[in-house]
């Protein structure tokens, strides 16, 4: 990691910065650095990609908090990086109006025209269809394993009467449009700026369409329900995307169709509480168990019986690690994390004579002082 640069001084911001000041430095930077804007400027895909990875850290709360308190080992292999900021920049520039300010200001090279951006294609020319994301829940015993889901959504698909091209007569059929000569966008200047617009003739497709196909009526691209058969990996996190490609929706012109991000939710669990890999329980004991000690035998997630001793003299809220009992790590082979158990002391509610008698016994026994006296609390 010594080769790496701190993700603050990346971004040019301090440790204290909010995480609209860590997204303004960031749209910055990658506005200047952008692959696009530099064709064959290594040193600028370099810049991109280091500020992309230090904004994939800082602008997730959960994430800095690990960076600040363990540096690059606490957040090894968390961040997306270069490939998914470069296609997906919905987060920063979607909405508002940055975006649309954006679109003016650099045209058809920024935004839509990058694979798998959703909501996409607000700019010209866009080389893929846009990609969309669809939810899915799953028990926190299914993320145990590889576990296969049926999920049934509905995507855009190439118009199957006109194979995608929006004419009865196909693709040659498309005249070039005169507003815009082709370019989807008409430009204007003023002064140093150049701004640019959606062609209001062919609404940025860059051609027109005399004799529109009957069916898709000139989109291109008809809807579609679709059932997919996925395989979502053990360990997977709550809230984490599988990415599927070419399962969005279909691109236009006939290009091709975006991915298909399913993101994942899992179910809280009635007894489990889970931390990454790890897995946090609670059972209940009597103080006599907790003061004699016990083996008693416990279920872990999957309903196997574990033994597990407990010491004699634990005290409530004492924490029995039971290791390798919990979730495997995300694509790491057979690694798993470990089941950590809470005890909890319970205190009887109802004794009888005898039991009386005996717990008085034992008191005296431990030389406990049984008179009423109140206890004083001494000022400081």
């Amino acid at each position: 990691m010594a080769d790496k640069r701190d993700y603050y001084e990346v971004l040019g911001v301090s440790k204290t910065a909010t995480q609209e000041e860590i997204k303004k430095a960031y749209r910055k930077l990658a506005v200047q650095n952008h692959p696009d804007k530099n064709p064959g400027d290594k040193a600028a895909e370099e810049r991109f990609k280091e500020a992309t990875e230090a904004y994939e850290v800082l602008g997730d709360e959960k994430k800095r908090q690990a960076y600040d308190q363990y540096g690059f080992a606490g957040v090894d292999g968390q961040s997306g990086g270069y490939s998914r900021a470069y296609s997906d920049f919905s987060d920063l520039f979607s909405g508002g109006g940055f975006s649309s300010i954006f679109g003016d200001l650099f045209g058809s090279s920024f935004g839509g025209s990058a694979r798998g951006g959703f909501g996409g294609g607000g700019y010209n020319q866009p080389r893929t269809g846009q990609s969309i994301r669809v939810n899915t829940e799953i028990t926190l015993e299914q993320a145990d394993a590889d576990f296969k889901k049926e999920v049934t959504y509905h995507h855009e698909v190439a118009c199957p009467s006109c194979n995608g091209s929006g004419s009865k007569k196909g693709v040659n059929a498309r005249k070039t449009c005169q507003t815009c000569g082709g370019a989807g966008q008409i430009r204007q200047s003023s002064g140093f700026f150049s701004m640019a617009r959606t062609c209001p003739t062919c609404g940025g497709t860059g051609y027109v369409i005399d004799d529109p196909c009957d069916v898709c009526h000139g989109s291109g691209t008809v809807r579609k329900n679709q059932t997919l058969r996925v395989t979502i990996p053990a360990g997977v996190e709550d809230g984490q995307d599988i990415v599927i490609g070419g399962m969005g929706n279909a691109g236009p012109n006939g290009l091709p169709p975006g991915d298909l991000y399913l993101r994942v939710n899992i179910r809280p669990h009635k007894y489990f509480i889970r931390q990454n890999e790890d897995l946090f329980v609670q059972i209940p004991i009597s103080f006599t168990q907790a003061a004699l000690g016990l083996d008693i035998e416990v279920k872990n997630l999957v309903g196997q019986t574990i033994k597990v001793s407990i010491p004699a003299g634990i005290q409530n809220g004492g924490i029995i690690r039971v290791k390798g009992q919990g979730l495997p790590k995300y694509k790491s082979g057979s690694s798993r994390g470990n089941m950590y158990i809470k005890v909890q002391i319970e205190t009887p509610k109802h004794l009888g004579i005898k039991g009386k008698q005996l717990m008085k016994s034992l008191s005296e026994a431990l030389g406990e002082n049984t008179s009423p006296n109140p206890v004083r609390f001494e000022e400081d």
